[in-house]
C-alpha cells in the first residue's frame, strides 16, 4: 500500500509477469543448466567449423566478405567474416542463443537488432544494424525491397552479435585455414576469373571498373588473392553488407529476373539465419 497525504492509503498495482515471460525465463534457466552439464569441447568445435567451412572451395569462398570504403588516399579495403561463416560458428559453438528482430523503420532506415547469449559464460551481447531504405534521389524503396533490406540487416546483425561473443583469439587459426582453401588451386583461377567477371558484368559492372577496384592492369593479372577479394566482394553484395551501386557506382538492370534473384537470396539468408538460432 502507498500512503497519499490527502487520501490516506491507496492500493498499489503490482504488475505480474506474463506467461510468456515466465516461460522464457524457465527455458533459459534450463538451457544454462544444460550448458553447464555439457560444456563445449573447443577442439571438437573448431574441427567441426573447419569441416563444414571447407567442404568445398565455393563454401570456403562464401565465408569471407570484402568491400572498399573511403576515397582517394583514404580508401581502405575492409575484409571480414561473412554471415555464412558466422552461421557455421554459431551452429558448431553450441550452448548459444541467437535472436534477431526489426526494431525500427523511420522511412529512411531500417534498424535490426541481434542478440547473442553464451549460455556457458553467461555473456550476452546486443548489437544494432541500420540499413538505408532510400535511393540516391531520396525515394523510398518499395515494400518488397524494404523486406529484402530488413532481412539483410537482420542477417548482418546476427553475424555481428555472434562474432562479438565468440572470441577471435579462438577462431583466428581456423579462419586462416579456411582462407587457404578459399584461395583454391592455381589451375582453378582462370575458370573462376571468367565466372566472377561475368557475375559482375550481369549486374552492370564493366570489366574496367572491376580492374580498377582490385588494382589490376588486365584480366590476366587477376591472381588468386585478387580473385578472392573480388569473390568476397560478391559475397558482401549478396548478403546485403554493401550494394553494387555503393561499391562501383554502376547501374543495376531493374528486371524481373534480377528482382527475383534478390528476393530468393534474401529468403535463403533468412532461412539460414533462422536455422542457426535453433
Amino acid at each position: 500500500m502507498v500512503t497519499n497525504e490527502n487520501e490516506g492509503l491507496v492500493p498499489q498495482t503490482v504488475l505480474e509477469p506474463s506467461a510468456l515471460e515466465v516461460l522464457n525465463r524457465s527455458e533459459i534457466d534450463i538451457q544454462i543448466a544444460t550448458a553447464k552439464q555439457y560444456p563445449r569441447d573447443l577442439k571438437r568445435v573448431l574441427g567441426n567449423v573447419r569441416a563444414y567451412a571447407t567442404i568445398d572451395e565455393e563454401t570456403a569462398e562464401d565465408c569471407f566478405y570484402a568491400l572498399k570504403r573511403g576515397k582517394g588516399s583514404d580508401e581502405n579495403l575492409i575484409e571480414g567474416i561473412s554471415v555464412r561463416l558466422a552461421e557455421i560458428f554459431a551452429s558448431c559453438w553450441g550452448n548459444l542463443r541467437v535472436q534477431t528482430r526489426i526494431t525500427g523503420n523511420d522511412g529512411k532506415t531500417i534498424t535490426a537488432q541481434g542478440v547473442c547469449h553464451d549460455l556457458e559464460s553467461n555473456l550476452a551481447v546486443c548489437v544494432e544494424v541500420k540499413r538505408r531504405i532510400t535511393d540516391r534521389q531520396g525515394r523510398t524503396f518499395s515494400d518488397d525491397m524494404q523486406v529484402v533490406t530488413g532481412n539483410a540487416a537482420s542477417a548482418i546483425a546476427f553475424r555481428n552479435a555472434v562474432l562479438k561473443v565468440i572470441p577471435k583469439a579462438v577462431t583466428k587459426k581456423v579462419v586462416n585455414e579456411i582462407k587457404l582453401v578459399a584461395l583454391g588451386q592455381a589451375g582453378d583461377v582462370e575458370s573462376k576469373r571468367i565466372a566472377t567477371i561475368k557475375w559482375f558484368n550481369q549486374r552492370g559492372v564493366t570489366t574496367e571498373q572491376i580492374l580498377n577496384y582490385i588494382e589490376a592492369d588486365c584480366v590476366e593479372n587477376i591472381d588468386a588473392e585478387k580473385l578472392l577479394t573480388l569473390r568476397s566482394t560478391a559475397t558482401a553484395i549478396k548478403e546485403g553488407t554493401t550494394t553494387v551501386q555503393e561499391t562501383f557506382g554502376a547501374k543495376v538492370a531493374d528486371s524481373a529476373g534480377t528482382a527475383a534473384k534478390i528476393k530468393e537470396a534474401a529468403a535463403k539468408t533468412a532461412a539460414a539465419q533462422a536455422e542457426g538460432t535453433k
